[in-house]
């Protein structure tokens, strides 16, 4: 919502504090307040000031600009005479903020008494009122049937416990979850959301010890509470938001993305749209197909690779899908693949085996459904992250198949890729907020997803990458530093700029890279290696690497290195997958494809070798059959 002149605006507790500042703020730019508050003086003396401010947006007015009610927010008939007294004056109701909120009088642990004047009655300001408010609120808005937003006023002791005042605490993470629960209202124009600050210097504000808000940092400024309470109203993409306002941190939402992945499932109506999503084609079963195999072991892919003409078995299995293949996607491990790394036993073992099918993951149409399949129609999109998607067609068990809302390259993109990074910097790396992260290869596959995942969830983002192509990308992603190790050295720049290291390190590249990183992992960092590309099509293939003293500096600074193989995570898979695929379509999340185009099933060994040229920049896919992709739009 803009905040533009002529809106009008309901303000509970808006004779003093953080309710005085907004009413003048919210005048200052033209809108019309109805002061509400208990105190009649000062509530008529904001009430002029903010008739002052609206002078120079208005003249001529036939009714006042401001108006003040003297109500107690916890007598629900003052509170409705209140609303219908706003709505009588300007006609409607455009925005409404819940600053009203008291402490208790007594300490909860002192109190004698039945609570009626102490701590009863601060839930009932606090909370109740703020339930009642909101809930006068929303019928105006819905009735007008026009878009309106609600603010109420939460507090940093409703997201983490205050011992000195547990009720206030506990009035506060009420109206934070109440807040954040009222989210859904957004799809009738009405947006709710709660600001959630550290101690402001109110008159409650300094009651409290000033050498405790010395330790917090300081009062949080009133221009900050401004500044979040129209960064509130006026982003249209907030609603049920909380944000959380300390001088430590700045601004931020409450909880961050990766903490909502945690327990965010998708709804039955997502799930029954996603599986049940069916895209009108007309899927041709052949009698053969093209696919690639491997029919030898070697970390060379297109010497161990080529492409065969087979034949489709056909009926299908029992509990399986048939896949018609429209992108397929190119990863670094793919040599590991060929060079037979990823199977146990001998290498004469292993070659007992060949020939085996190429390809971990791809995104299209289901083609066919044999029998005991339930859910999965022909013509839904799907993805699949099995060996064989080097392919026309692939014959996959039903219980594979990743149901997706469209067969798009961008989807290809969170699989290995994406998945790689959302479940490694969430299991492995233990990710919070508020920490440095260095990503290697950040440009590439998968790189591009732990960047913006770590800095989504609140951290500062450090990357690595070689070209200034890739540099511009990594910069459009929001990295607050990029090192072209082409331009600068990484090592000199993590040591004068990062002196007391990193906290996380993402890390894809192995070799001299593995030592400069580790190196530079802060006290309690952890390290993921999620690959290491480097060491991957050596001259005699993949072959382990010493790491001389590892285990006595992990011992000296408490860190850890872990190792990540999405494969061991496969049941969490469809969760980070539509976890993803909802931060792309909201636009939290970019996704790049190189641009450079592969076609058909013939191109995928030039598309392994550009792949590890050090060229890509972003996800490398293969178009396996480009009719099919024309007919689909992107997500």
């Amino acid at each position: 919502m803009e905040l533009k002149s002529g809106l009008s605006a309901f303000v509970t507790g808006g004779a003093s504090g953080i309710g005085k500042a907004l009413c003048i703020a919210l005048a200052q730019k033209g809108i019309f307040v109805t002061v509400v508050d208990f105190s009649e003086d000062k509530g008529k003396e904001v009430a002029t000031l903010v008739q002052k401010e609206n002078l120079k947006f208005h003249s001529g007015l036939k009714f006042p600009s401001a108006i003040f009610i003297k109500c107690d927010v916890t007598n629900k008939e003052q509170v409705a005479a209140a609303f219908e007294k706003h709505v009588e004056v300007y006609g409607g109701l455009d925005i409404c903020i819940n600053c009203a909120g008291i402490a208790t009088s007594v300490p909860f642990q002192k109190d004698q008494t039945d609570g009626s004047r102490t701590w009863r009655h601060a839930v009932n300001v606090n909370l109740v009122g703020v339930i009642d408010c909101t809930h006068r609120a929303i019928k105006i808005m819905e009735a007008a049937k026009k878009p309106g937003v609600i603010i109420n006023m939460g507090s940093s002791a409703g997201l983490y416990p205050m011992i000195t005042d547990p009720i206030y605490s506990s009035t506060k993470g009420g109206v934070v979850m109440f807040t954040r629960a009222l989210a859904p209202y957004r799809r009738k124009g009405i947006r709710v959301n709660v600001l959630c600050p550290e101690f402001v210097r109110t008159d409650m504000g300094e009651k409290v010890d000033s050498r405790f808000i010395d330790i917090m940092g300081g009062y949080i400024s009133m221009d900050a509470m401004i500044q979040g309470t129209f960064e509130l109203i006026t982003d249209e993409s907030k609603a049920g938001s909380c944000l959380w306002i300390t001088n430590r941190r700045g601004l931020e939402y409450w909880p961050t993305p990766a903490e909502e992945a945690k327990y965010l499932l998708p709804s039955s109506k997502t799930r029954k749209r996603i599986s049940s999503s069916v895209i009108p084609s007309t899927v041709k079963i052949p009698q053969s197909i093209e696919k690639v195999i491997v029919h030898t072991l070697s970390h060379n892919f297109r010497s161990a690779t080529c492409v065969v003409r087979a034949p489709l078995k056909l009926p299908i299995k029992p509990g399986h899908v048939l896949l018609k293949i429209i992108y397929a996607g190119v990863n670094a491990s793919d040599v590991n693949f060929s060079s037979g790394s990823y199977f146990s036993g001998s290498k004469e073992e292993i070659s007992s085996r060949l020939p085996f099918d190429a390809g971990f993951e791809g995104v299209g149409l289901i083609a066919a459904v044999g029998d005991g399949v339930k859910n999965l129609k022909v013509g839904t999109p799907a993805a699949v992250m099995t060996f064989g998607s080097y392919a026309e067609f692939s014959l996959v068990p039903a219980k594979h198949i990743l149901p997706v809302a469209r067969p798009d390259p961008e989807v290809v993109a969170m699989l290995t890729s994406g998945l790689t990074a959302s479940i490694a910097l969430e299991k492995s790396a233990q990710m919070e907020s508020g920490k440095t992260v260095l990503v290697t290869a950040a440009a590439g596959g998968t790189g591009q997803f732990a960047v913006q995942l770590a800095k989504i969830a609140g951290n500062k983002v450090v990357a690595t990458c070689g070209g200034k192509d890739k540099a511009i990308l990594l910069k459009d992603l929001g990295v607050d530093r990029v090192i072209d190790y082409r331009e600068e050295s990484i090592k000199n720049v993590l040591k004068k700029e990062f002196p007391k290291g990193v906290d996380i390190v993402y890390e894809s590249v192995g070799g001299d890279m593995f030592d400069t990183c580790f190196n530079a992992l802060a006290v309690y960092g952890r390290m993921v290696v999620i690959g290491m590309i480097s060491q991957y099509q050596g001259e005699n293939g993949w072959k382990p690497r010493n790491y001389t003293g590892l285990c006595e500096k992990l011992l000296t600074k408490s860190q850890t290195v872990a190792g990540f193989f999405l494969v061991q995570y496969a049941h969490l898979w469809q969760q980070h997958l539509d976890n993803l695929v909802h931060l792309f379509s909201v636009g939290k999340l970019k996704v790049a494809i190189d641009p450079k185009s592969f076609v058909g099933v013939q191109s995928v060994a030039d598309a392994v070798e550009y792949l590890h040229s050090g060229k890509s920049v972003g996800k490398v896919v293969v178009c396996i059959d480009p009719s099919f992709s024309q007919q689909t739009a992107k997500l």
